[in-house]
Order: C-alpha cells, then sequence, then structure tokens
C-alpha cells in the first residue's frame, strides 16, 4: 500500500477544477511546465536560505499544491484529448528535475548530509527510470512502492514541517533518511520484478 493508490480519489476531488482550467483554455504541458519551474524556483530558495527555518514551511505546502498540479494535468492528458509525446517526455523529465531541486535544500541542514541526500536523488531518479522502461519494453509504466514519488513527498514535506517547527531536525530524522534509501532500494527491484512479470 503506497500513498500513490490513493490517487483515484485525489483525482475526483480535482476534476471539477480540470475542467474548469481546461475551459480556460490551459493545457496539459503547461501545467506541467508550471509545476516544474515553481519547483526549481523553491529548492533554488531553501538552498539560498537554508539556515532560514520559517522558509520550509512552503515545501510541505508546495509538495501537496505539485501532487494536485501531476494529477490535473494527468487528467488534462487523458480526458481531454490532450496526450502527446511531447507531454510524455515533459511529464518524466520534469518530474525528475522538480524532485531532486525539492530535496536537495537537506544536504545544507543537519543531520542530513550531501552523501545521504545525493544518494536518496540517485535512487529516486533510478526507481523513476526503471518505472518507465517497463513502457520502453512494451509493458506498462510502474509505479510499484514502497517509496514511490508521492510517499516521498510526504516524507520530505514531514522533514520540512519538523525543520519549519523546531528550528532544527534531531538525528533520529537522519535514520529516516536511510530508512528512504533501503525502500527507495525495494522500490527499484520491485519495479523490475513487475516489470519482468508482465509478459
Amino acid at each position: 500500500m503506497t500513498i500513490y493508490e490513493l490517487k483515484p480519489k485525489f483525482q475526483n476531488l480535482l476534476r471539477p477544477l480540470t475542467t474548469k482550467l481546461f475551459n480556460l483554455g490551459i493545457t496539459a504541458n503547461q501545467v506541467t511546465i508550471f509545476a516544474c519551474i515553481v519547483s526549481v524556483f523553491i529548492g533554488f530558495l531553501l538552498v539560498k536560505f537554508s539556515h532560514v527555518s520559517a522558509l520550509f514551511f512552503i515545501l510541505p505546502i508546495w509538495l501537496f499544491v505539485r501532487m494536485a498540479l501531476n494529477a490535473i494535468d494527468g487528467m488534462l492528458a487523458r480526458e481531454f484529448n490532450q496526450k502527446s509525446a511531447l507531454g510524455g517526455y515533459l511529464n518524466e523529465a520534469t518530474d525528475v528535475i522538480s524532485d531532486s531541486a525539492l530535496y536537495l535544500p537537506f544536504a545544507f541542514i543537519a543531520p542530513f548530509d550531501w552523501g545521504t541526500i545525493m544518494l536518496i536523488i540517485f535512487l529516486s531518479q533510478l526507481s523513476e527510470f526503471l518505472g518507465v522502461l517497463g513502457q520502453v519494453l512494451g509493458r506498462s509504466r510502474r509505479y510499484d512502492g514502497p517509496m514511490g514519488k508521492s510517499d516521498r513527498a510526504f516524507a520530505f514535506g514531514l522533514f520540512g514541517m519538523l525543520y519549519a517547527c523546531f528550528g532544527e531536525l534531531w538525528q533520529w530524522v537522519y535514520y529516516l533518511g536511510v530508512l528512504i534509501i533501503v525502500l527507495l532500494v525495494i522500490t527499484c527491484i520491485n519495479r523490475v520484478r513487475s516489470g519482468l512479470k508482465e509478459a
């Protein structure tokens, strides 16, 4: 069970807003690019001012909004005939860019360090690559957990909230980062196994 499995219910809540955006002439690709630009900007802001803990209240709020935008761009593409090859590339590339930008600020916050955060970023990118590889091999896009994109968003949103509220992160939070690494490795393995089983 991962947070991603709640996506259908989340989409149902967003469907009226998605229809309004379509009526305004907003396209799926525009939503995708907008979400990426804002994510990179917020990531840069939090890296630059990583010592200002109150700024990290932005992170959980934006991660939730970004999750909504990801659902909206998918619905615009599928339900309003906006699917395109460019959209497929944009969707995968911007997700990886956005995730990397939003996780990076924690490399500057104790007890995390560059090695831990860069490994999380690498494994996150690898898990998405392996998920897409299913499609390349004629199978489905794999979203297997236990540490998919939505789960990572929840974890880093929680880290951001704790840092914003208390002005520091405690040593035990570092071990949550280690747990994320372990779960990402399992996620990568699960996506390969599920892809191979799907014939």
